[in-house]
C-alpha cells in the first residue's frame, strides 16, 4: 500500500478496516496521559494484526482501540545474507548498511533495492555517517575510510582517504600514533569546521580534520568504552557517552584545537549505549538510551546553557541500543527487538508512547529516519537494522497533536496487566537465557 499525498489519514484506516487482507504489522494505538509526572513514558494497549498463526507474536495482547493517532507498517524488509547489521546511513535517496562483512551495501529507495556496495579488505563496519556526497566508514583493521558516492542513474563510488595515512603521525608530533587502538564504534560530524569526531572502545576519542586529513586532537574521554558521539551543530558542543554510564560534555579552546571538559551527566549507574539530540540551539533535548532498558531525558537551559535531567522514558524490556530523532519524534530501538515511537509534546518536556513497532527476529542494532511528506499528516520513513541480519523500512504518519484522553481505572488496570505479563518471542526467551544476545 503506497501513500499519494491527498487522501486523509481517515480514509486510510477505514480502508485497512475493511480490507480482506490487512497489511502486517499495521498498529492502532490509543494515547493516554501518564498520571506519574515524574514519568514520561506513556504505555497504551497494543492492538495489531497477527503475522502468521506460526508467529511467536501472535500471543500479544490485542485491544480495539476507538481512536488512532498514528499509522505505520513495514514497507519492505531488507536481507543482508549471512551478515549481522550493525549500522544504517541515509542519504539522497539510498540507504547504507554496514555489517560484519566486508561490504558496505546500498539500497535505493522507494523501490528498496539493492543498488551496489562499497567493497574493502576489512569488514566489521560498526559505524556509519553521511554527509553531502561524502560517506564516512569504520573497520575491524582501526581505520576510518572517507568515500565520494554520487546517485544517478547508477551508484558510483571512489574511495577519497583512508585515515590515519600512513606517514601522518610526522605532521602530528604531539601524537605517537594516530591510530585508535580498538574499535571504533561511532561517528560524528561537525559541518561549520569540517571535523570528523570518532569514538573507541579504549576510551579515547580523536578529531580528524577532513580538508587535509590530520588527527588535530586526541583524548581519553571516559572511564570505559565510548559508545556516542553526538555534535550540536548550533554552538559546536560534543557529546560523547560510554559504558562506564556517564554522559560528558566538550567544547574546543577558542583558536586551538585541544577540548575542554563543560559539564558530565549522569543520573544511574548503567552502561550508556546510545544518543541523540532535539531542538534548537536555545531549547534542546538530549536523549540516552542505557542498558537497563531506559530512555533518559536531559534538557537545556535556555539561560545558562545547564542541562538538568528531565525524566525517562519507560517501556522496553532490555538494554536500549540505538536512538534517532526527528522534529518531535523520538526513536528508540532495544534489545527486545522492538522499535518505540515517542512524541514530545509542544511546549513541554513530556513524552508520550505512540507506538511500538515490532517484526524484527533479533536486537534491533541501529536507526536511522528521514522526513518523508508534510503536509495535514506528517509522514517519516523509519529505517532499523537488526542482528536478525535484516534491515525493515517502516512509514509512519503522525496527524497533528490531540487533547490526550484522561486514564480510567480500567485502562490503568489493563496497562498494568500488560507490564506485568510481557509476551516475548519464544525464540528470543530461549536465546536470552541461553546468553546468547
Amino acid at each position: 500500500m503506497e501513500f499519494d499525498g491527498t487522501r486523509t489519514l481517515k480514509s486510510l484506516i477505514e480502508e485497512e478496516k475493511n480490507s480482506e487482507s490487512p497489511t502486517p504489522l499495521s498498529f492502532r494505538i490509543e494515547p493516554v496521559l501518564e498520571t506519574d509526572s515524574q514519568l514520561s513514558s506513556a504505555r497504551p494497549p497494543i492492538s495489531f494484526t497477527p503475522l502468521s498463526p506460526e508467529s511467536p507474536w501472535t500471543l500479544s495482547p490485542i485491544n480495539k482501540s476507538p481512536s488512532s493517532s498514528i499509522l505505520y507498517y513495514c514497507v519492505a524488509s531488507l536481507h543482508s545474507g549471512d551478515s549481522n547489521i550493525f549500522s544504517i546511513a541515509v542519504s539522497k535517496g539510498v540507504i547504507f548498511t554496514g555489517s560484519d562483512s566486508d561490504r558496505v551495501l546500498v539500497w535505493r529507495q522507494p523501490e528498496c533495492v539493492e543498488c551496489g556496495y562499497l567493497k574493502t579488505n576489512s569488514g566489521n563496519v560498526r559505524a556509519l555517517l553521511s554527509y553531502g556526497n561524502m560517506l564516512f566508514t569504520t573497520h575491524k583493521d582501526f581505520k576510518i575510510r572517507i568515500w565520494i558516492v554520487s546517485v544517478s542513474d547508477q551508484f558510483r563510488s571512489k574511495k577519497f582517504t583512508t585515515l590515519p595515512k600512513t606517514n601522518s603521525f610526522l605532521s602530528f608530533p604531539k601524537l605517537k600514533s594516530q591510530h585508535h587502538k580498538d574499535t571504533i564504534s561511532c561517528l560524528a560530524y561537525y559541518k561549520a569546521e569540517g571535523l570528523l569526531y570518532t569514538g573507541s572502545s579504549n576510551k579515547a576519542i580523536r578529531v580528524w580534520r577532513v580538508t587535509d586529513k590530520l588527527c588535530i586532537d586526541s583524548f581519553v574521554a571516559h572511564e570505559d568504552g565510548i559508545t556516542a558521539i553526538v555534535i550540536n551543530q548550533h554552538d559546536g558542543c560534543v557529546f560523547t557517552s560510554s559504558l562506564d554510564g556517564s554522559i560528558k560534555i566538550w567544547r574546543r579552546v577558542y583558536l586551538e584545537s585541544s577540548h575542554i571538559l563543560t559539564m558530565t551527566l549522569r543520573f544511574q549507574p548503567s552502561p550508556i549505549n546510545a544518543m541523540a539530540l532535539s531542538g534548537l540551539s536555545n531549547s534542546a533535548f538530549l536523549y540516552s538510551g542505557s542498558s537497563d532498558g531506559f530512555v533518559n531525558l536531559w534538557e537545556k537551559e535556555a539561560m545558562s546553557g545547564i542541562y538538568n535531567h528531565g525524566g525517562f522514558l519507560q517501556g522496553h524490556r532490555f538494554a536500549v541500543l540505538c536512538l534517532v530523532t526527528i522534529e518531535s519524534l523520538v526513536f528508540s530501538g532495544s534489545q527486545d527487538m522492538t522499535i518505540r515511537v515517542w512524541r514530545r509534546e509542544k511546549g513541554s518536556g513530556f513524552h508520550m508512547c505512540l507506538a511500538v513497532l515490532e517484526g524484527h527476529r533479533g536486537p534491533v542494532r541501529c536507526l536511522a529516519a528521514c522526513l518523508e511528506v508534510k503536509k495535514v499528516v506528517m509522514g517519516f520513513l523509519v529505517y532499523s537494522g537488526s542482528l536478525d541480519r535484516t534491515v525493515k523500512v517502516w512509514r509512519i504518519k503522525v496527524p497533528p497533536e490531540e487533547k490526550v484522553s484522561v486514564v480510567t481505572s480500567d485502562m490503568m488496570k489493563r496497562m498494568m496487566e500488560y507490564e506485568m505479563s510481557p509476551v516475548l518471542s519464544p525464540s528470543w526467551v530461549k536465546k536470552k537465557l541461553q546468553g546468547i544476545y
